[in-house]
């Protein structure tokens, strides 16, 4: 999964590279291979005029000189034609060539003196075009005559015509709307790679995937049909074009919503999965009216312009408001994954909201283009959205698998202290009583021996005393149960224990310090309590060097009391650490370790817990937690 993240992230560098790295685009300024033309006059006309040029070359045709063609005529008649005249200019090079880089109207003829040289009819609603005319030196100052018919309001020629080499605007032609090709081909190629993933992903993370790979594939196909060059290229396919930009932003739009519901939330009051449900609805109704109009051969195309356009600009301006300041909220409140959707949302959705407010104001003759580049940093946000989720989801698997190990190991050791407890009791039991037996006919023994038996018989003694030790230490595993609780005073407790260990640890040259303060108290049971903590102290200080040094202190933290014990001993190793407490494991020659997992079970009984940090050479540290118990100051 990482790896299919990291490859699309790959590929959208790809594209951005390539559009930075492309040659330059659009119409640079005039140099010497192409000019701008100037001199032009414009009149309006009814279509009835356009087949006779006399009547619209009449002296009282009304025609009007333009400074420039920079904005567009306002249409005074629903029925009339926008007509533009110039002269052409001298043509420097063979082959040469027109270009009208932005024309809007279905229907656009071009006459050379009398002669009709270009005509483009267009049966579907789109209205931009992009022309590149072929001259010859022989048209130099011939009448240029342009007729454009519209449906929509806009209608006519935008910015500057230039004409000159063939093959120098041949490539302005085709570099116009090269970053579209490009970004919106990008987009579309990496929704195809996501898609082709989600076959091997789980269906866990296949909702959001899948509605990531959907939302770039809708921006891919809106970049691709949005661009004139398109329509250019191929106008025969025009209808179908438009199909797919209709049907892209219309699953681009809830699609969007359900992503931003799924990877952020579903916001104040659920209003985001409202708001996502009604526009799930609203695109099935455009839907089904534009199979209707088409059906109908456009009889209803202004209500489904109606419809798709002026009102849906407005949702997507409600989306926009609701989503910004939904993640804005989430990202105040902490919420990552909000704080990226917004730093790549509010780029993209104030860029549109700003576009969508001039469309509207203009009354759809503004021509939407910057929309595409905050879809960029858009796509990178979602993209890093969805990152950070699987990252997140796989931080989590991880943590979860830690922790079924840790239950699993954990699950064991029950086991064997089970089996060992239930071993225990039985054996301890039925081995107790014949010690007791022995051991008092040795000492009648040793009391009757001479000098040379005794030795022996003190020995057997001592070894008798070792294994009732250690039997006696099966019982308090097998029956830890405190029959006693009391409430223990740390301060106290731990005078005691020193007073018993000091001498030993004094003996081996080494030292004990404490430093408990009063007023510490847990519930628990006094004889066990010391019992726990003589068998951890000293096991501290059979660990020390010459010199060596236990240093004892607790504190409250939170509602817990803790108990660290630390030496400067021989330490552990981690693989060491990781089996202390286990039945007859040990490091001491003689050891059995019963001793400390009798001690784990006394902890355990109290409500505690005990861990161990060590490194070996440097020695170790135990912290106990008890549950802390407040003691009330008498009135």
């Amino acid at each position: 999964m990482r790896v299919a993240f990291k490859t699309a992230c790959v590929l959208v560098l790809v594209m951005i590279v390539l559009i930075v790295a492309r040659p330059g685009s659009g119409f640079a300024a005039p140099g010497s291979d192409y000019i701008s033309m100037s001199g032009w006059d414009f009149k309006w006309a009814q279509q009835k005029d356009a087949a006779d040029l006399r009547a619209i070359e009449a002296p009282d045709a009304g025609w009007k000189r333009l400074n420039s063609l920079k904005n567009l005529p306002t249409r005074d008649q629903d029925t009339a034609d926008a007509w533009y005249k110039t002269v052409l200019p001298e043509l420097k090079s063979s082959p040469s060539a027109l270009l009208l880089k932005k024309v809007y109207g279905q229907h656009i003829i071009i006459y050379l003196d009398q002669r009709k040289v270009y005509e483009q009819t267009r049966s579907y609603m789109y209205d931009a075009n992009k022309i590149l005319l072929p001259l010859s030196p022989g048209d130099m100052g011939k009448t240029l005559r342009i007729q454009v018919q519209a449906e929509k309001d806009r209608i006519g020629i935008a910015g500057d015509v230039l004409t000159g080499d063939y093959q120098m605007l041949l490539k302005k032609f085709v570099k116009s709307n090269l970053d579209d090709l490009i970004l919106g081909s990008s987009m579309v190629f990496v929704g195809l790679v996501m898609l082709i993933v989600a076959l091997f992903m789980r269906k866990g993370q296949l909702i959001s995937w899948l509605t990531l790979t959907l939302i770039l594939l809708s921006i891919g196909a809106i970049i691709l049909t949005y661009s004139p060059l398109l329509y250019s290229l191929y106008n025969g396919y025009g209808q179908i074009i438009l199909i797919v930009f209709d049907v892209a932003l219309l699953s681009l739009l809830p699609a969007l919503t359900f992503y931003f519901e799924k990877t952020v939330g579903a916001g104040y009051m659920q209003i985001i999965r409202h708001f996502r449900k009604f526009q799930i609805f609203y695109s099935l109704v455009c839907l089904s009216f534009m199979v209707v109009n088409l059906l109908l051969n456009d009889r209803i195309f202004d209500l489904y312009y109606l419809l798709s356009v002026k009102i849906l600009g407005y949702l997507i301006i409600l989306q926009i408001i609701l989503v910004v300041v939904s993640s804005i909220g989430y990202a105040v409140k902490g919420n990552r994954n909000a704080l990226i959707f917004t730093s790549g949302f509010v780029v993209f959705g104030l860029t549109v909201l700003i576009e969508m407010i001039s469309f509207i104001v203009s009354s759809g003759k503004y021509e939407l283009y910057w929309w595409k580049w905050g879809v960029l940093g858009f796509a990178l946000a979602l993209i890093a959205v969805l990152g950070q989720k699987f990252t997140e989801n796989h931080r989590q698997i991880l943590m979860y698998s830690k922790e079924l190990e840790m239950f699993n190991m954990e699950l064991q050791r029950s086991e064997k202290m089970e089996i060992i407890s239930d071993l225990a009791a039985s054996v301890a039991h039925e081995v107790r009583n014949p010690l007791q037996v022995t051991r008092g006919f040795l000492q009648l023994l040793l009391e009757k021996s001479i000098h040379k038996d005794r030795e022996y018989l003190t020995l057997a003694l001592k070894e008798l005393d070792r294994a009732s030790g250690i039997i006696t230490d099966f019982l308090t595993f097998a029956k830890p149960e405190i029959d006693q609780v009391q409430l223990l005073e740390l301060a106290d407790e731990f005078r005691h224990i020193e007073g018993i260990l000091i001498p030993l640890a004094n003996f081996q040259g080494s030292k004990i310090t404490s430093r408990i303060p009063k007023d510490l108290y847990i519930e628990g049971n006094s004889s066990k309590f010391k019992q726990a903590f003589i068998n951890i102290i000293k096991n501290s200080i059979e660990a020390l060097r010459e010199e060596g040094q236990v240093h004892i202190w607790a504190y409250t933290e939170q509602d817990e009391v803790v108990i660290h014990i630390q030496d400067n001993g021989e330490g552990m190793e981690p693989s060491e650490v990781s089996r202390l407490g286990e039945p007859y494991f040990s490091n001491k020659t003689k050891g059995t370790g019963l001793g400390l997992m009798v001690t784990f079970r006394i902890i355990e009984v109290m409500k505690g817990n005990m861990k161990f940090l060590s490194e070996k050479g440097v020695g170790t540290e135990v912290i106990v937690r008890f549950p802390a118990v407040i003691q009330e100051d008498p009135i």
